[in-house]
């Protein structure tokens, strides 16, 4: 029933559904929050679980279903985890913060960073009980129809407080629960850091030159992606986080290793004429260098690029 769902999902893309699917295995009570919808229905969803050594037969996808709510029948929401895209964040979330209780808190769950500045403010704005979170996750997940997601890797997930009131135990219990190999941090903005560094170093590089991620690994790359990680962490620590350059670097050249043959999401997104994530991502780098009398060129310069190809 509608009237008993505590947890909204803000975005139906693979990450959104992918948690949905877990949450609801846990038992938690989850929908989506429909964006045109004008009235709440059931919408169902087909999920294909990640397939293991053993598993010889092809898997089948399992059909569940949860509710489509509308922007007011939001009374009952104590947790919104916002899934869109991250320049969809502030214009999409905006308006909704009216919609929703005093004492519903917000969990931001996308690629790039910059949201959670633009958005702090506003959550700190409203009445009391409001707070924000943020997490990153390297859960693989593919969406292969509007509702039908397979599974394609496992990861960690990473959340923790940032500003207004935290999540209460309960919520944070559920999640940790619900997700695999989900853990919540003291100090979240550092994970978010190290997550963009593997994205800037990734994406903007596979999107210009076509190719799947592996092909990173080749010497060609190598002083851009260190140009890259340079310009990171010097950045970073203006902005009071210290980053270990040795370990971004492994992790970076790790996740080219683990994931050589994924074509990233900034490449799918120039592949199919969609607007990438490169503001949120080396364009955030960039920007914050600026706020800080700093220049980032090796970033600037792949911001460009990217936003030149996207046209």
């Amino acid at each position: 029933m509608t009237h008993a769902v505590d947890i909204a999902i803000f975005g139906a893309g693979a990450v959104g559904q992918l948690i949905c699917r877990q949450l609801t295995v846990a038992g938690m009570n989850v929908g989506f929050i429909g964006r045109n919808a004008l009235e709440s229905s059931q919408q169902v969803l087909s999920f294909t679980p990640l397939a293991s050594a053993d598993d010889h037969q092809q898997i089948q996808a399992i059909p569940y279903s949860v509710p489509i709510l509308t922007a007011d029948a939001l009374d009952n929401i104590r947790l919104v985890i916002v899934c869109v895209k991250a320049y969809q964040v502030l214009d999409a979330l905006s308006p909704l913060l009216k919609q929703l209780p005093s004492q519903c808190h917000i969990l931001l769950l996308h690629n790039g960073m910059g949201p959670h500045l633009a958005l702090a403010p506003l959550i700190n704005a409203q009445a009391n009980g409001r707070g924000l979170s943020l997490g990153t996750t390297s859960q693989g997940v593919l969406r292969q129809a509007p509702w039908l997601i397979k599974q394609t890797g496992q990861g960690l997930t990473q959340l923790g407080h940032f500003t207004g009131a935290e999540l209460t135990e309960h919520y944070r219990n559920a999640l940790l629960a619900a997700i695999p190999s989900s853990e919540w941090v003291d100090a979240i903005v550092p994970c978010l850091w190290q997550k963009l560094a593997v994205n800037a170093a990734i994406n903007p590089l596979t999107a210009l030159y076509q190719c799947p991620n592996g092909k990173l690994a080749e010497p060609d790359f190598s002083e851009m992606i260190k140009g890259i990680l340079d310009e990171l962490v010097m950045v970073a620590a203006h902005d009071g986080v210290s980053l270990d350059q040795s370990f971004l670097h492994d992790r970076v050249y790790q996740v080219i290793r683990l994931t050589a043959g994924n074509f990233s999401s900034m490449h799918q997104d120039i592949a199919h004429q969609r607007r990438t994530e490169i503001d949120q991502i080396n364009g955030y780098i960039c920007e914050r260098a600026q706020a800080h009398g700093l220049s980032a060129p090796v970033n600037a310069e792949l911001w460009a690029r990217v936003k030149q190809l996207a046209v």
